[in-house]
């Protein structure tokens, strides 16, 4: 094989006015490659050619690239192997198809490596305002207990900014309740969200996007546009994907613990301050000031505050509870077993409401597989005033303390009935936990009526038990008026 240092050799015995045939014998090659390289003027480098050759695999070719043209279209996770593919064939061609494993396996690995380059990925620029969204999922201890929590990431491309608040979901309530958060903390509602395939917002149908109402209602609240990438196009919203890694590795590591959600969110927010000190990778500008750039380009919050709720009507069973998510069961009242019941979904919270709309009780929204059942025993207390029977084997009475649960054990029927009703008025003038105590502080004093109890639970709420009475204004001058008679003093 003739390499460039032979060539250069004959170039240079060429130049020295050696023959044709002396350089030949010297260089140790035919005549014919003298001349040649003697008499080339271009020896500039030329890309090297791929030259086909004839393969067994050709008459299967056509069929191969018509099955991976059709796998661009399928989910990634049922795409043809090459094992597959020289399964196919086998099925197919019993007769004829006499091709190995690794034949296949290469012609399909050059395949879809042309297809990766035709689909190369272009560095998008983005403007100040805008903004991506996605979930990540890390581990919590919430109250003690671990738990594998999703968590709703803002990111601004143009600063590499990013902002987090936890959730126990991907609903539409925990993507809005999160939007909400971070428009009010960071003072503004970003020009546009990219959202990757509608997650928590609504589903995709083919081509189109559904979104959910509720969120279509926070987009007209706050006015702000969107774009759903394509699907399986991770590259269109590829910094909130690096970001949602980012606050994985930085923020949560270690395992955070919290007993509150709500309050470690809003520190949270304030955390972002750790990352806002850094220089940007490829700005080199603090990202704290690149972040203005961005605050200067959103658009004003609005007026009023969104309130994050879907009302729905739900049937409760015979026992009186409404099932959501299909596994997580909540009491509204006995009385309103087999009907329908009005109930707001919250990201965190469920509002099971009246007929008025005024709030019964709020229960803290459960999430996962597992079913759960969530009772707030004071809804009972107007069915227990008609059912004093039911006492001794009420979820409600687990809630009173001692000793005003000795005094209601004991208590004949009809007194019973007397002081689950007084409860029962207390806690729907004040709430639960000043009924107990205005009827405790009765019983310790005697004055067990309605009346008395009422009016310590008018004092409770309104100036404490422990606070003096005001002095009041000076009556003797009308003392002494009634003791003379009426008679004004001369």
């Amino acid at each position: 094989m003739v390499n460039m240092s032979h060539i250069n050799d004959i170039r240079e015995m060429a130049k020295s006015g050696y023959s044709v045939a002396h350089i030949a014998r010297k260089v140790g090659v035919d005549e014919k490659t003298v001349r040649k390289y003697r008499d080339q003027h271009d020896f500039s480098p030329k890309p090297p050619e791929m030259k086909e050759y004839p393969s067994k695999l050709d008459p299967y070719k056509d069929t191969i690239n018509q099955w991976l043209e059709e796998d661009s279209k399928n989910w990634y996770k049922q795409k043809h192997t090459a094992k597959r593919i020289h399964d196919r064939l086998l099925e197919q061609y019993p007769q004829t198809y006499d091709c190995s494993y690794n034949l296949v396996h290469r012609y399909v690995r050059r395949s879809r490596l042309g297809v990766q380059q035709k689909r190369g990925t272009l560095e998008l620029e983005w403007l100040p305002g805008q903004a991506q969204v996605d979930f990540g999922e890390a581990d919590f201890y919430d109250r003690g207990e671990k738990k594998r929590k999703k968590y709703l990431t803002v990111s601004f491309p143009h600063s590499n900014e990013g902002f987090s608040q936890v959730f126990s979901g991907e609903t539409a309530e925990c993507v809005c309740q999160g939007l909400k958060d971070i428009f009010e903390y960071i003072g503004g509602v970003p020009i546009l969200l990219v959202f990757d395939n509608a997650t928590g917002v609504g589903r995709r149908i083919g081509e189109e996007i559904r979104e959910t109402e509720l969120f279509q209602r926070m987009r007209a609240h706050y006015n702000f546009s969107i774009r759903f990438c394509n699907p399986y196009s991770g590259h269109e919203k590829g910094h909130v994907e690096n970001k949602v890694g980012y606050n994985r590795r930085n923020l949560f590591v270690p395992i955070p613990a919290y007993d509150d959600i709500e309050a470690y969110n809003r520190d949270l927010l304030k955390k972002h301050e750790i990352k806002a000190r850094e220089t940007h990778y490829k700005k080199l500008a603090p990202i704290q000031t690149l972040f203005e750039e961005d605050r200067r380009a959103l658009s004003a919050l609005p007026k009023h505050p969104f309130d994050v709720c879907r009302y729905q009507y739900i049937k409760a069973n015979g026992n009186g509870k409404v099932r959501l998510d299909a596994k997580h069961y909540y009491l509204t009242r006995p009385e309103y077993a087999n009907n329908e019941v009005l109930v707001g979904l919250r990201a965190h919270t469920v509002d099971i409401l009246e007929p008025s709309g005024q709030v019964l009780t709020r229960y803290e929204r459960q999430y996962g597989e597992q079913r759960s059942d969530s009772n707030d025993y004071r809804t009972t207390l107007a069915q227990l005033m008609r059912n004093v029977g039911a006492w001794k084997n009420s979820g409600l009475r687990k809630l009173i303390p001692d000793p005003l649960l000795e005094v209601m054990d004991s208590q004949p029927r009809d007194e019973l009935q007397k002081t689950l009703r007084t409860m029962y008025r207390l806690n729907r003038d004040y709430d639960f936990e000043t009924a107990l105590r205005a009827l405790e502080e009765g019983l310790r004093i005697n004055r067990t009526n309605f009346h008395d109890a009422a009016a310590l639970a008018a004092r409770m709420t309104g100036y404490g038990l422990s606070t003096a009475p005001e002095q009041g204004p000076d009556l003797r001058h009308y003392d002494q008026l009634l003791h003379s008679g009426g008679d004004r003093p001369c």
